[in-house]
């Protein structure tokens, strides 16, 4: 019994020894300089919104605040045809949103199949703060909206009622890779307060039958954040960004330890397993990732060439294109 006591003694003393020894190292590590504010956000079009996200972050301003306002830039520009107001059409001529939007609380609101409103994420955040639930599609997506006090309107603009006409004549669904197939903005960003948060937005894929969602909307596929750990959005093929969970898998593996960069490019590691064992051609799709961690480091990585995406920290505003899995010929 006594020996047992000396035993239990020992280790008692022994793990105390080994906590104080772990504290004590991780006091005399180095501090690491953390690059805030900075905001990220898919393709170039995201150079423009950067500005007017980076416009609420210089400021001190919140991280939600800007992800908001910067995506709305690119909802509201008839020219950005991918995204919000003069995004092409579905194969019924009709003009459906998604967007989603997440902040350092694990707060969420999301929206999707919405028509007729200008702005899916505003209403994703009323969604978010102004109600019990976290998602509404379609028809209820829109009457929660018009119950908000946002405005009814046509999000149809010629140019993209001219190409579903053309559409039409062929109906052949093959989307332009990198043009028709991107489909989103994601913004993610780091505030000057350390916090996190992230909003992702998109018309859908070019004439998709009605009804269908991609990862967009989807809080964990198509846009993820974990204010202890970092952030991450994805773009391109919604479909296969659902099938693995994609920003929910980068932010998790920046967990394990792995750097925004080396996450990002696992992810699209899965991506291109998963295709070659249902044996689907790689070069008919774009999946991309950006990451962002609570160090302000950045990373991003692509199934093929061609994607790229904006930075703005406080050396300025630039446009980076995302290293990739292979080359398109």
């Amino acid at each position: 019994m006594t020996d047992r006591r000396k035993f239990l003694k020992t280790s008692a003393l022994a793990s105390a020894a080994l906590l104080l020894n772990s504290s004590a190292n991780a006091e005399i590590k180095p501090n690491v300089k953390v690059n805030k504010p900075i905001v990220l956000s898919t393709w170039k079009f995201g150079l423009k919104c950067n500005e007017t996200a980076w416009e609420i972050l210089k400021k001190n301003g919140k991280a939600l605040d800007a992800v908001e306002a910067g995506v709305m830039v690119c909802e509201a520009d008839p020219n950005e045809r991918s995204v919000g107001y003069g995004g092409r059409p579905d194969r019924d001529g009709r003009v459906t949103l998604d967007a989603c939007i997440m902040d350092e609380m694990s707060n969420i609101g999301s929206v999707a199949c919405l028509e007729f409103i200008k702005h899916p994420i505003s209403v994703a955040r009323a969604v978010m703060e102004k109600s019990p639930h976290v998602m509404f599609v379609g028809d209820g997506a829109l009457q929660f909206a018009l119950s908000q006090g946002f405005k009814k309107e046509n999000l149809l603009v010629e140019a993209s009622e001219k190409e579903w006409k053309e559409w039409l004549k062929t109906s052949q669904y093959k989307p332009i890779v990198n043009i028709e197939n991107h489909d989103t903005i994601g913004m993610i960003a780091l505030d000057a307060n350390g916090n996190l948060s992230g909003a992702c937005t998109t018309s859908g894929m070019a004439f998709k039958m009605h009804g269908r969602v991609g990862d967009s909307p989807i809080i964990g596929a198509g846009l993820y954040v974990d204010n202890e750990i970092g952030a991450a959005t994805a773009t391109g093929h919604g479909e296969e960004v659902i099938r693995i969970a994609g920003c929910h898998l980068v932010v998790e593996l920046m967990r394990q330890g792995k750097s925004p960069q080396n996450a990002c490019e696992e992810a699209v590691a899965r991506v291109v397993k998963l295709m070659k064992l249902r044996k689907k051609e790689l070069k008919d799709i774009q999946v991309g990732f950006i990451a962002l961690n609570k160090n302000g480091e950045h990373g991003s990585y692509c199934v093929q060439s061609g994607f790229n995406y904006a930075v703005h920290d406080n050396s300025g505003n630039v446009l980076l294109d995302a290293p990739y899995h292979f080359k398109v010929e």
